[in-house]
């Protein structure tokens, strides 16, 4: 099953909202962190001059050798602005991980792989700056969600990009995807034109293609009940780290869409889903690369 098919009226409402004034609105009403005003936030650093592409930075007070995530944000590579993210930026700050949201450009002002290019320079930029803020460049992840987080996957699966910049893959403590576009094809709509219709194309547009085992750990996210990235996209993604003796934990939420599993990192006991409570114990406790573990969990976590 293609993992965008069932859901184009879905995706271009979302779209339409997104593009307008109030895609800021909406992010706006979600639901943040309740210590978010102890935090340190930073807007606005410029990691690439070149092409004029900032980050936000959200740390906690006082931190010294904080984790480091580097989240993503998803878009279908065309849309999505750093500042949308800030609920994101905030839950994780104020569990204790600095959160760096960078943005990165897009179709159809860019083609792949120019955005992964900005994804390495980000990465790049916090594992070099990482001490000035209070994080410990030994404990860099990179995250994303849905487009996002097949950009994060990349970064960590396929070695040319960071090794451009000077780093490789298991420079980073790991990869945490929700609902990433993994194994996305045959494509559809504008994803031809993004990635190229053409053998190359399409076999580097997939990061599934470029696990060799050599990646740092991976937990993989997913809705059961994603109909934009199905969960297909995530399962194949672990059975393939499985096969090549790769560290992949992949946790299924019943009942949970695309859209819920983002939006429940607001909260640290999720009200569909405990994507932030998963995503802070991986953090905490990465697994040592060996085999690939795969688990299913129920839509309410534990109290």
């Amino acid at each position: 099953m293609h993992p965008w098919r069932g859901a184009r009226a879905l995706a271009l409402t979302l779209a339409a909202l997104l593009l307008g004034a109030c895609a800021q609105i909406y992010y706006a009403t979600i639901g943040s962190a309740d210590s978010a005003h102890n935090l340190v936030v930073r807007r606005g650093i410029v990691f690439d001059p070149k092409h004029a592409i900032a980050l936000d930075i959200y740390a906690p007070h006082n931190a010294a050798n904080a984790p480091v995530v580097v989240f993503f944000y998803g878009g279908s590579w065309e849309g999505g602005r750093r500042r949308w993210y800030r609920y994101v930026g905030e839950a994780l700050a104020s569990n204790g991980v600095i959160a760096v949201i960078p943005d990165y450009r897009k179709y159809p002002d860019v083609r792949f792989p120019s955005f992964m290019h900005d994804a390495a320079n980000a990465a790049k930029w916090t594992f070099t700056h990482a001490a000035e803020f209070g994080g410990d460049a030994r404990r860099v992840f990179v995250m994303g969600h849905s487009a996002g987080g097949h950009i994060a996957a990349l970064l960590a699966c396929d070695k040319r990009y960071l090794a451009a910049v000077g780093m490789q893959p298991r420079d980073l403590a790991g990869m945490i995807g929700l609902a990433g576009a993994y194994a996305f094809l045959p494509y559809v709509e504008d994803e031809a034109a993004i990635f190229g219709d053409d053998p190359k194309g399409r076999y580097d547009s997939q990061p599934i293609n470029f696990v060799d085992g050599d990646e740092p750990p991976m937990l993989l996210l997913q809705g059961r009940n994603d109909r934009e990235v199905t969960p297909n996209n995530a399962e194949a993604m672990a059975e393939r780290a499985q096969a090549m003796d790769g560290t992949a934990v992949l946790k299924l939420y019943a009942g949970v869409d695309h859209n819920q599993l983002l939006v429940a990192l607001a909260h640290r006991h999720g009200t569909t889903a405990p994507t932030l409570r998963d995503t802070l114990d991986f953090i905490a406790h990465p697994p040592t690369v060996t085999p690939a573990t795969v688990n299913t969990i129920p839509t309410q976590p534990s109290p």
